[in-house]
């Protein structure tokens, strides 16, 4: 092999083909040639050709198989100044793929998320003292020279608004020769925490557990931990210690939060102990913001992030730990071109990368409870909540024995607890999942219902908005006046409530409270934060809201917690149904009394006898857990059996059922695996197109990937508009 043909690549010597995976669903690398004089290794970040357009990909594992021609292939345009993605990152990318049965293309895509920050960022004019002192000295002057005598470099702006002065002070001694030009690095996003800039106040159990996390943190090693503490227990303080011993040893951590848009209040526990807030990943960042995190996480300067489930796919210099708060929550599983369960995958990521995870839940899920009784995980109990403060008396209210009053929804019980808790000069929570004002518009003539016209889903009433909406793909209209069916006016009827109008009802009861009305739909990220500010300083006396306020907030006044339809989500069919139930309920009432105000808790349903309201108001979180494992072990439904979810959509019912049926048929013999369906989806038409499903169930060691692969490769291909999503181990059956 001649010396011109061959380029360093590791530590051997390869043909100067080279496999790039490039962000496109492709099942394999792309061969592309190195030109003389470039350097490459696996991991470097690269622009390449891909038909008309110019791609970002990355240099991947194994060499060309010498199958193409050389002199066939395209060129690599550019190697990006950008650290290389590490083996470890490159091996998770690849584990994901294999394991969601994704085409790795497209699972790379997801760590290439700021291809404006591959290049680095640009250096920043800055002024250093030269040591000359100018002839005539003014106040001003004096104030900006006794900032740079140390000699450490400013920039204009930076010295002009530390010394109190213009920023033609500065440039004046520029002028007089006061200053020289030097260029400075890029500021960090965010100043670098100190693991010491406050000492951990813990107590009891929270001491014993955050001694556990430490001694994992010092092996290094894998390991999983889940704290199961109840709401006001203190987890996050019991965590924040297994983060400080991490920053400790130089490595970097990875908070993965459900809601990272609406957890200020995270953000600032986190800033109290660690003297700087960590870096924030979330779709609402600017474009800027976004890059800089990128490439600082890169290189190493961002020691820590906060971050939304796609963190998980941040390329870190040297992570050493995963944490995912509220571990339990459906935010972190992904359905949009990549199904992925952020808890698992963060789980995997840790193994990979040999270092510890530590998952953490009021309400842990199932499967990880199942796995901390098994010994898989460690698990850390926080029994009682800090300081003492007492958890919320739960009561049920029998909505048949306590109707409401006529075209009302809160039981008379419910509104003498509000008014109570008002006289008190303390705060009120009704909760709802649902939002808008009614989830049902019809016509009380001709019974004509509001449908969306590109979903199999009713159209929801938004009166604040004058909107009637689809809450699946967004399809809106004004509210009509008249009917469209039979043109019959004002005989429009609402039916069922949302938090809208809840409000209206309250309002009605309580004309003189003050009321906030919390739905993501009403607000964008900046006046929630502000609003759950306003409620944390008292500025409510009645909140009302969906399942965003059940997520981890602190308000000191609230005492009590009132759930409107707490029989919601237990009449959708979802096998998941009880454990997300009794999961939401918890967290909802778990609000009240945080501070230690003595509180309560009203849970309006019409099934008090059902196991998991018994569950909830008698506080036996074992009995619950004990009965839902159970039933799941009967039915080997995960984590003792396996599911995957194949839905089939086009833009004709016949297409999506033919070819769902065509699967079906090409699916392979396989001892502990079965296939049921086709079925129409539960959601049969959503944008327009066609849906039907197809559930595969196998035993917890079934070969499922391979299953699916097979019934892939021998059945129908995806033509004109037949599109096929695969979801291991789905979290919605809609």
């Amino acid at each position: 092999m001649s010396s011109d043909s061959t380029d360093l690549f590791g530590d051997k010597l390869f043909p100067r083909t080279v496999p790039v995976m490039v962000p496109v669903p492709t099942p394999v690398p792309y061969s592309y040639t190195v030109p003389d004089g470039m350097a490459v290794q696996p991991g470097s970040i690269v622009q390449v050709p891909l038909g008309p357009r110019l791609v970002p990909g990355v240099v991947w594992d194994g060499g060309d198989d010498g199958k193409v021609d050389p002199k066939k292939l395209r060129p690599i345009e550019k190697v990006f100044d950008c650290p290389p993605l590490s083996k470890e990152m490159r091996d998770f990318l690849d584990w994901v793929s294999a394991y969601t049965v994704t085409p790795p293309g497209l699972v790379t895509r997801m760590a290439l998320r700021a291809p404006t920050a591959f290049d680095p960022e640009p250096m920043i004019e800055g002024l250093r003292f030269t040591g000359h002192r100018p002839e005539r000295l003014t106040s001003a002057r004096e104030r900006v020279l006794e900032l740079v005598e140390d000699g450490i470099p400013w920039t204009r702006s930076g010295l002009a608004h530390a010394s109190g002065t213009s920023t033609s002070v500065v440039d004046g001694l520029v002028k007089q020769g006061t200053f020289e030009t030097v260029f400075l690095p890029p500021p960090p996003v965010v100043a670098p925490p100190d693991p010491d800039y406050v000492a951990p106040r813990l107590e009891g159990p929270q001491t014993e557990s955050a001694a556990e996390l430490i001694e994992s943190v010092r092996k290094g090693e894998f390991s999983v931990s889940l704290i199961d503490g109840i709401t006001g227990s203190g987890k996050t303080e019991v965590y924040f210690e297994a983060i400080a011993e991490t920053l400790r040893k130089g490595r970097q951590v990875l908070i993965l939060l459900p809601e990272i848009a609406l957890t200020a209040s995270f953000l600032e526990r986190f800033q109290d102990r660690f003297g700087a807030k960590p870096a924030e990943w979330h779709s609402d960042l600017a474009p800027r913001t976004r890059e800089k995190v990128w490439r600082q996480v890169t290189t190493g300067d961002v020691r820590v992030v906060a971050g939304a489930r796609s963190a998980l796919f941040l390329p870190f210099e040297n992570l050493g730990l995963v944490i995912v708060d509220e571990e339990h929550d459906p935010a972190y599983k992904q359905e949009d071109r990549v199904f992925y369960n952020a808890r698992d995958m963060a789980v995997v990521r840790a193994r990979i990368g040999d270092f510890p995870a530590v998952l953490v839940s009021a309400t842990p899920s199932v499967e990880s409870r199942v796995n901390s009784d098994v010994g898989r995980y460690r698990k850390l109990h926080l029994p009682t909540r800090y300081g003492d403060a007492a958890l919320p008396d739960l009561h049920l209210i029998d909505m048949r024995r306590h109707p409401p009053a006529r075209g009302g929804f809160l039981s008379p019980i419910m509104l003498r607890g509000i008014a109570r808790t008002i006289e008190k000069e303390q705060q009120a929570l009704l909760f709802l999942n649902r939002r808008g004002y009614a989830p049902l518009t019809l016509c009380r003539v001709c019974g004509h219902r509001f449908q969306c016209p590109q979903c199999s889903s009713w159209l929801v009433e938004h009166r604040f908005r004058g909107q009637i909406q689809c809450h699946h793909c967004g399809y809106a209209e004004r509210t009509p006046e008249a009917c469209p069916e039979c043109g019959t006016f004002d005989h429009l009827a609402a039916c069922g409530p949302g938090v809208e109008r809840i409000a209206e009802e309250v309002e009605r009861h309580f004309p003189e409270a003050r009321t906030i009305v919390l739905s993501s739909d009403l607000m964008g990220v900046k006046r929630l934060r502000l609003e759950l500010e306003a409620i944390a300083r008292g500025e409510a006396d009645i909140v009302i809201g969906t399942q965003l306020v059940a997520k981890g907030h602190n308000f000191p006044l609230m005492s009590l917690v009132g759930v409107v339809d707490a029989d919601l989500g237990l009449s959708n069919g979802d096998p998941r149904a009880a454990e997300r139930t009794f999961q939401l309920l918890s967290q909802v009432t778990g609000r009240a009394g945080r501070s230690g105000l003595k509180s309560h808790g009203l849970i309006q349903t019409y099934q008090p006898t059902h196991p998991v309201m018994q569950a909830i108001v008698s506080g036996d979180a074992q009995a619950f857990y004990d009965r839902e494992i159970g039933e799941r072990e009967k039915a080997l439904l995960p984590p003792f059996g396996r599911l995957a979810s194949v839905i089939v959509s086009a833009d004709s019912r016949n297409e999506a059922e033919a070819h769902a049926r065509g699967l079906r048929q090409a699916a392979p013999h396989a001892d502990g695996i079965s296939i049921l369906g086709p079925a129409e989806a539960p959601l049969a038409l959503v944008r327009g197109r066609h849906r039907f499903r197809l559930l595969v169930h196998g035993r917890r060691g079934s070969e499922m990937q391979a299953f699916l692969r097979a019934m892939l490769a021998n059945g129908p291909k995806e033509r004109a508009s037949i599109q096929v999503q695969l979801d291991i181990d789905p979290q919605s059956f809609l």
